[in-house]
């Protein structure tokens, strides 16, 4: 009886540190995670906001919420988040508004943003586009879709470039690409991409000579194949055609092939 006694015991003991051994890995994992990629929640409506809490905790990601426009700004600029989910239609201050600042500000230009808005039209989407904003998601949506271009969106922004990579071409002709620094460099002139602006044209000058579909664009820079975003690559490639331009000297590098996608001449 005392050896059946000291068994039961000792599994319970066995269990227990089981189970606190399980909370403090999930803590650890929570926390390192969630340092490293802290998440701002930006929506006026609560419920949205909260559900989206949940499950970005739950995906491992630390996540700071505000309620309103400037409340999201003022967060932004303190807490520095790895990303921003920005809701458009709030009250007082909007979403493009919010994103505008952000982009404007020195310290918070660079945070990616992924906007959420029951708006679909095309207009709204370019102006997102137009301000600076990353990604667009329309609401509703489902919470695996917005996990999906979180994780695409940090996957880009925090690593060093794919074309980093050694077995990538950097030179060729007048232009070098500078990829610790999002910049290219033609002769002489050098220029600041934006994080998804750099890896368009790398993925151009890497098939330079030959075209890239706008397919191929969105699943290999945004890692998803919406049917619907094809205006994604063109407000993209428009920006960055009109910073390459600004140092080609009047040579037009990037091509338009109608219907079919883009082509770097080199």
């Amino acid at each position: 009886m005392v050896k059946n006694t000291l068994v039961t015991t000792l599994t319970d003991i066995f269990l227990l540190l089981s189970f606190i051994n399980a909370i403090l890995f999930g803590f650890n994992l929570y926390y390192y995670r969630g340092m490293n990629n802290k998440i701002l929640v930006v929506d006026d409506d609560i419920a949205i906001n909260e559900l989206i809490k949940v499950n970005l905790e739950l995906a491992g990601y630390g996540v700071v919420q505000a309620y309103d426009g400037v409340k999201g700004f003022a967060l932004c600029k303190q807490e520095l988040p790895s990303l921003v989910v920005l809701d458009v239609m709030m009250p007082e201050v909007d979403g493009f508004t919010v994103a505008k600042r952000i982009r404007q500000n020195e310290e918070t230009k660079e945070i990616p943003i992924i906007m959420l808005t029951a708006l679909s039209q095309l207009n709204d989407k370019v102006n997102g586009f137009n301000i600076g904003v990353d990604d667009y998601l329309v609401k509703p949506f489902e919470i695996e879709e917005l996990l999906v271009r979180v994780r695409a969106l940090l996957k880009r922004t925090n690593q060093i470039p794919k074309s980093a990579s050694t077995r990538d071409l950097l030179t060729l002709g007048d232009i070098t690409l500078l990829p610790e620094l999002y910049s290219v460099k033609i002769n002489d002139k050098q220029v600041k991409l934006t994080p998804i602006e750099f890896e368009i044209f790398n993925l151009l000058f890497q098939n330079h000579g030959n075209m890239v579909s706008s397919a191929k664009l969105l699943k290999e820079i945004w890692g998803y194949s919406p049917d619907d975003d094809i205006e994604t690559i063109r407000v993209h490639i428009r920006h960055l055609r009109s910073k390459i331009d600004k140092i080609s000297d009047g040579k037009k590098y990037i091509e338009t092939i109608y219907g079919g996608g883009y082509k770097l001449n080199v």
